[in-house]
């Protein structure tokens, strides 16, 4: 039996996916989570094979969690199944520890065969994510300009847009102001950014806003 966990922060989502897993043989929904700070505790509760993660929730910052998970729950399984594209967000996930990336456009037999091939120790990606990897992996410039940002300046970047402060931001990302801050600088050099208004208009132009 493969042991899935949920994480969703809209309750709907995660009473329509415990419906829909109920259906497939060999699977149960073992827990679920509303919170990302709570899915390291929910991972420790409930030891499930597979987490299914989305990218936005409210608590630990997505790409962090997926950070401690790698170390800390390094025998579970994560397909991330997110509203957002592959192009936003599934290159940076499967680097950072996911073992798959699912848009919540797909039909319940494509949820099932992920669900398997993750567990099974393989990764699922779809043909035009594996050419995002493997452009990603080679000299050419990144499809777009975001990808020239570590994973903590993309971020840094995300919660800027979202208007948050340098002390905000620290508190999420356990780092201090002045740390934020010179991360905030890189990421001007970096993207060519004249001001914040310039930030804000990149990120809801890239639909990176959670």
């Amino acid at each position: 039996m493969i042991r899935v966990l949920v994480a969703d922060d809209h309750a709907i989502v995660r009473e329509g996916l415990k419906r829909i897993i109920a259906e497939f043989d060999g699977v149960e929904v073992v827990g679920e989570t509303d919170n990302g700070g709570d899915v390291i505790g929910a991972c420790q509760t409930a030891s499930p094979d597979v987490l299914l993660l989305d990218v936005s929730m409210p608590g630990r910052p997505f790409l962090d969690t997926l950070e401690v998970l790698k170390t800390q729950h390094p025998a579970v399984r994560i397909l991330v199944l997110s509203m957002y594209p592959e192009s936003q967000y599934a290159v940076r996930a499967l680097k950072a520890g996911a073992a798959g990336y699912l848009t919540k456009g797909h039909d319940p037999e494509t949820l099932r065969e992920a669900i398997r091939r993750v567990h099974s120790g393989r990764k699922y990606i779809t043909p035009a994510l594996a050419e995002s990897l493997a452009l990603s992996l080679g000299p050419e410039p990144p499809a777009v300009l975001h990808e020239l940002l570590s994973d903590r300046e993309f971020e840094v970047m995300v919660l800027l847009g979202e208007g948050k402060k340098n002390t905000e931001i620290g508190d999420c990302l356990a780092l201090s102001p002045k740390t934020v801050g010179t991360y905030r600088a890189r990421i001007f050099e970096k993207m060519n950014f004249g001001n914040i208004a310039d930030l804000v208009r990149y990120t809801a132009d890239n639909d990176l806003l959670h």
